[in-house]
């Protein structure tokens, strides 16, 4: 299938849905509580599956580390006596000893961090790549409530929050607790009076931590939702701009975004303040523990208990077993930014998504183009029925036009059709076949479809017509711009064919942007057309002279036609006029002007419309 496609709420006004589509009112409503940290922590290492052995090196490296880094205070201790002693031979031996184990710290803590880091990458491009391939399967609903800058923010800050977070959690955290362990051995060898007074500072960095945990971590995950929310704002505006300025808004615009910045701003500054508080009364611990090492060693040095090269060794272990548990406190930050982010983004991750094709889905070799709507009602909405109970039969190569007013259905049952949405009951069928057991993407393979909101990609002209099918050549290109007169202005173009374009710049107008979008329309060569207001932003000769390029196209083809303008689909086959979500009426132009119903007022009033 070949398709232009714009959000359902930009194609046709239904009821309003919980979320505006890039924020709206509600981007003010209360934040949602950040959801079980555990379980995302858990969901997190779960995905470090694949890389089991790197953790394993990883962590045998972290392990010899922290050994080197415990035994050099140890040796410290032994070089200070040796000094005190006189024995110069021994203390230069005891520095050599020193100085290789800090210099083996280095190399192997350098190694090991680039190959976390290493890791870490690969990581976050697993987490982007399972993102944008869940957006891919998403149902569109999903898009109708969720702010399009959010969802990016999601795929951006937050995947880079947690790359940043990771590489550093892992090396310092693995490091820090080993190093703790280790360090717990040897001062329990050295002396065991000192090694209960290091120990005092394990409490208080508990009870420290879990006091600012309890206050920073809502504001970190009301930071990361609300950025989130800012990044809507900005996109929404870029891309209205114009409309922006027109209506002599920039006022308004400018104090929404002010409104959503403080926000931001006030989260944030609660966060880091929060956090903040970690390493000053860290500081404060370790100074207190270090000073009670220093009392209780001088008093047993003094009575000869212990050697002042002992005393010496457990200062410098106090600030040790300190230092990691500093480095595990000043981690915190980073932390609560990385698990918010990633409650966010395993969030979409577990949403639902499109319902999978039944495990006997079948295929249809050569689809003819019968279509079949069986008593079908649905709703965007609960209890809010966009169609009731609608019912028509479609023969194959036959032209059929839908008409209503804004909002009465029309789209809806193109959308249904397609099955970008699923009915909530009765039946779609398409050559006797109900379209739900029918493969999702070979369904849409037989259908040509061109919405009134036209999407072009990044790339040039040639590009995006053949989007439609990628292996056509460039004479089909060209041929099916013909069709679609968009061969002429395209020509006009400084580099033609070639010139490049993408979904938000303004080198192309609105009508000739549609044009290319019929162009792929004619390309696809799909057995079932679907035109929704697809000329509605071309001049009336130029819709004169694609509805005659079309009609050959369409003789061969099961044709949908969505039009306001009602010229344009006085020579179909069958016109259904939908009126709050039924067919009301049903038979051709001439036969519905006789009965002069629904369909011959609204044709009078664009009558006189048009002669005004």
């Amino acid at each position: 299938m070949v398709i232009t496609m714009s959000n359902r709420m930009n194609q046709e006004p239904k009821q309003p849905t919980l979320h505006n589509r890039h924020g709206g009112p509600s981007r003010f409503q209360p934040t949602e509580k950040a959801k079980d940290a555990k379980g995302t922590l858990f969901k997190i290492i779960k995905m470090f599956e694949p890389f089991r052995s790197t953790i394993i090196l990883a962590t045998i490296l972290s392990l010899i580390t922290s050994l080197l880094s415990s035994l050099i205070p140890y040796f410290v201790g032994r070089a200070f006596n040796v000094l005190v002693e006189g024995n110069s031979d021994l203390l230069i031996s005891f520095l050599m000893i020193i100085l290789g184990f800090y210099l083996s710290n280095w190399l192997i803590n350098t190694t090991n961090s680039l190959m976390l880091l290493k890791v870490s990458q690969k990581l976050i491009n697993i987490f982007r790549l399972q993102f944008f391939d869940k957006m891919q399967k998403l149902p569109l609903i999903f898009y109708d409530n969720h702010a399009h800058g959010d969802t990016m923010s999601r795929i951006t800050n937050d995947a880079d929050n947690i790359s940043s977070t990771i590489t550093t959690a892992i090396t310092q955290l693995l490091s820090s607790i080993l190093t703790i362990v280790v360090n717990i051995v040897i001062m329990l060898s050295l002396n065991v009076t000192l090694t209960f007074t290091v120990f005092l500072a394990m409490p208080l960095v508990t009870l420290l931590t879990r006091l600012i945990a309890s206050r920073s971590k809502q504001h970190f995950s009301d930071q990361q939702k609300t950025l989130g929310i800012l990044n809507g704002v900005i996109e929404e505006n870029i891309l209205g701009l114009k409309i922006v300025k027109a209506f002599g808004k920039q006022k308004e615009v400018l104090n929404e975004f002010t409104i959503t910045s403080e926000q931001l701003y006030g989260s944030s500054v609660k966060a880091q303040v929060w956090a903040g508080y970690m390493m000053p009364l860290m500081n404060v611990i370790n100074n207190l523990i270090f000073a009670l090492v220093a009392l209780t060693g001088g008093y047993l040095a003094v009575t000869q208990i212990i050697t002042i090269g002992t005393v010496v060794s457990f200062m410098s272990y106090s600030k040790q077993f300190s230092f990691p548990l500093n480095h595990i406190a000043g981690m915190f930050n980073t932390i609560q930014q990385a698990l918010a982010s990633a409650e966010r983004i395993f969030e979409t991750l577990d949403e639902i998504e499109e319902t999978p094709d039944m495990p006997d889905a079948k295929t249809i070799d050569n689809p003819l183009g019968n279509i079949v709507f069986e008593n079908v009602s649905f709703c965007y909405i609960k209890y809010r029925p966009v169609l009731k109970n609608v019912s028509f039969n479609v023969s194959a190569g036959e032209t059929i036009a839908i008409v209503g007013e804004t909002g009465s259905g029309k789209t809806t049952i193109i959308n249904l059709l397609n099955r970008f949405y699923d009915v909530d009951s009765g039946s779609i069928y398409l050559d006797g076949i109900n379209i739900k057991d029918i493969k999702r993407a070979d369904l849409r393979q037989y259908f040509s479809v061109v919405l009134q909101e036209t999407s072009l990609f990044s790339g040039s002209i040639m590009d995006n017509i053949r989007y439609a099918r990628f292996d056509s050549s460039d004479k089909e290109v060209k041929k099916a711009a013909q069709i679609a007169h968009a061969h002429q202005f395209i020509s006009r173009l400084p580099n033609g064919y070639d010139t490049k374009v993408s979904g938000v710049n303004d080198i192309l107008s609105e009508g000739q942007k549609q044009l290319l979008a019929i162009s792929r329309a004619v390309l696809c060569q799909s057995p079932i057309l679907i035109l929704d207001e697809a000329t509605s932003s071309v001049d009336t000769k130029t819709e004169k002279d694609i509805q005659k390029a079309l009609i050959s196209l369409m003789k061969n083809h099961t044709s949908f036609l969505i039009a306001h303008r009602l010229s344009t689909i006085k020579d179909a086959d069958r016109i259904l006029v939908v009126k709050d979500g039924t067919i009301s009426e049903s038979g051709s132009h001439d036969q519905l002007m006789k009965k002069k119903g629904y369909y011959y007022k609204m044709v009078v009033a664009q009558m006189g419309r048009n002669k005004k």
